[in-house]
């Protein structure tokens, strides 16, 4: 149902030892129907002891305020499209008879009060404003996904990137170490897309490092199932 490769090398020595998973929802994504998100889970939940779905509901404000939004009505749209994806990760999860869907499901407010997220989000800041490569390795990244949603031609300034990395560093205490977080051990972030940003990451070429036991695996649905997935039409 869904290939998974690691991102790094080093990510593939942890394949045997990771008990658990965090997924990572992005809002406003199609990419993550309802129909996919139960497949996810279901191959999650197979296939690793325990598992976590990760959605940066409310942050997603700051890449709205990058584009152009007021601060109240980013706010508002992103807590409302943050509702509908945390109402669909639990509509997947029911599916699959897991009893308090919610329980595996963290969004900002559920991060906040886990010792371990602050204490990550803390350094990944700090680290931003000393760190002259690190920041720009997350500004680069912040730009990468700020292009795919200008129009055409068009290209984020200085401004705009420094609106949006605060959605950036707020994910990254998941990259860093989504086993803390969870309080699960040895475990793997999952995504759909490699990035630039995390392929360094996880290589060791930045200043900051995951923790020992944290991978990341690239996991895509097989050709023929993303097909049938995306002719569903599901909104964002």
């Amino acid at each position: 149902m869904f290939n998974s490769e690691p991102l790094t090398e080093r990510c593939g020595s942890l394949l045997s030892t990771a008990s658990h998973v965090c997924i990572g929802v992005s809002p406003f994504n199609s990419y993550f129907s309802t129909e996919r998100l139960t497949a996810l889970a279901q191959w999650a939940l197979t296939r690793f002891e325990r598992c976590h779905f990760f959605i940066p509901d409310t942050v997603a404000a700051y890449t709205l305020e990058a584009l152009g939004y007021p601060q109240a009505r980013a706010r508002r749209k992103a807590a409302r499209q943050g509702q509908y994806v945390h109402n669909k990760v639990a509509t997947a999860l029911r599916a699959l008879d897991v009893d308090q869907p919610q329980r595996l499901v963290l969004g900002m407010a559920q991060l906040a009060e886990r010792p371990r997220y602050g204490e990550l989000l803390a350094q990944a800041q700090e680290l931003f404003a000393a760190d002259a490569a690190f920041r720009g390795a997350c500004l680069d990244a912040t730009h990468w996904v700020l292009d795919r949603k200008l129009p055409p031609g068009s290209t984020p300034d200085a401004e705009q990137l420094q609106h949006a990395v605060r959605y950036f560093l707020a994910e990254l205490p998941l990259f860093a170490d989504s086993g803390g977080i969870c309080g699960a051990g040895p475990s793997f972030f999952v995504y759909h897309q490699r990035v630039a940003f995390l392929e360094e990451f996880y290589s060791g070429r930045l200043s900051w490092a995951p923790a020992p036991g944290q991978g990341f695996l690239v996991v895509q649905q097989e050709e023929s199932q993303a097909a049938g997935a995306g002719a569903l039409g599901v909104r964002p």
